[in-house]
C-alpha cells in the first residue's frame, strides 16, 4: 500500500505556495513536493486511480460539518454537505455570518455546537481541532475546509473513495481519509523553524536528503508527520471499514491513529 499526505490550502490565489504532498513507507519518508494548486490535488487523485496496489491519501481539511447546520438546508448525508458547500460554501466565507467568525468584527458563537462529533472525541484524547465554523484568526481551519468539501463530491463521483462512506481500497484503489496532523506531530511548537528541525534531524525516519524538505514550511512538516503517521498503521488504513454510525454518515470522521504521541500546542 502506498500512504500519501496532503497539506491543504483554503488560499484563494495562492494555495500552490502553501500545498504539499508527502509520501511514507512504515519506518520512512520517501519524499515532500510541492507546487500543486487545489485542482492539481485533484488531477494527482485522477491519476492515482487502478493502481497496482492500495493508495490511502490523508487530507487535512473537515469532511464535514457539525450536522445541525447544513440540516438547516435540507442537507442531512455526507455526499449533500458536499454539494451545499460547493453551491454555498463562497457564500459563506464572503458573509461570515454566525455560525462562522475569526473575521474582524465576528464573534465566537457561544449558542451552537462548533463541533462535529468526531472532534469531541478527539477533544477527549487531549488534542485540539478548531472548529471549521472559524474562517479567520490563528490556527482556523474553515476555509480550507469549505473549499475542501466542495471538491469531494465530484472526486468521489469520480471513482475516488471517501471515507467513512467508502471502505478501503476505495471502487478504484484510492481512498482519501480525513486526517489531524497534530496527532502524530505531538507538542510540538511547529510556528517555530528551529524547533521542526530539532525533531526532524532527531528522527531517524526522515533521510538526511529530505530534511531540508520537511522543515521548509509549517505545511511541509505537517504533511511529512502525517504520511509517517499514517504509515506506521498501513495495515489498519488497507482494511478500513466503511462506518455506518449516523453521525460519520452526516459530518465525516477523523481517521486518528491509536495513540498519539502527545498533546499539541
Amino acid at each position: 500500500m502506498r500512504v500519501l499526505a496532503v497539506d491543504w490550502s483554503g488560499d484563494l490565489r495562492a494555495a500552490a505556495r502553501r500545498i504539499r504532498v508527502a509520501e511514507a513507507a512504515p519506518g520512512r519518508l520517501l519524499g515532500v513536493r510541492g507546487g500543486l494548486d487545489r485542482a492539481g490535488v485533484g488531477a494527482m487523485l485522477a491519476e492515482l486511480r487502478d493502481p497496482p496496489a492500495p493508495v490511502v491519501v490523508g487530507m487535512d481539511f473537515s469532511f464535514g460539518l457539525p450536522a445541525w447546520f447544513p440540516a438547516r438546508y435540507g442537507a442531512t448525508s455526507l455526499p449533500d454537505v458536499w454539494d451545499l458547500a460547493r453551491d454555498e460554501g463562497e457564500g459563506w466565507l464572503r458573509a461570515c455570518d454566525p455560525p462562522f467568525w475569526g473575521r474582524p468584527g465576528t464573534r465566537k458563537p457561544a449558542d451552537v455546537e462548533l463541533y462535529r462529533d468526531t472532534e469531541r472525541a478527539a477533544r477527549d484524547r487531549g488534542l485540539n481541532p478548531l472548529s471549521t465554523f472559524q474562517i479567520g484568526g490563528a490556527g482556523a481551519v474553515g476555509t480550507g475546509s469549505v473549499r475542501g468539501m466542495a471538491l469531494l463530491g465530484q472526486w468521489r463521483r469520480e471513482g475516488i473513495g471517501v471515507w467513512p462512506l467508502d471502505a478501503a481500497p476505495g471502487p478504484r484503489g484510492v481512498l482519501v481519509v480525513e486526517v489531524y496532523p497534530r496527532a502524530m506531530t505531538g507538542p510540538v511548537v511547529k510556528s517555530s523553524a528551529d524547533a521542526r528541525r530539532a525533531l526532524v534531524d532527531a528522527d531517524p525516519r526522515i533521510p538526511a536528503d529530505l530534511r531540508v524538505a520537511a522543515t521548509a514550511t509549517e505545511d511541509a512538516f505537517d504533511a511529512a508527520y502525517a504520511a509517517l503517521g499514517m504509515a506506521e498503521h498501513a495495515a489498519e488504513l488497507a482494511a478500513l471499514p466503511a462506518c455506518t454510525d449516523p453521525a460519520s454518515g452526516t459530518e465525516g470522521r477523523l481517521w486518528l491513529p491509536p495513540t498519539a504521541p502527545g498533546s499539541p500546542r
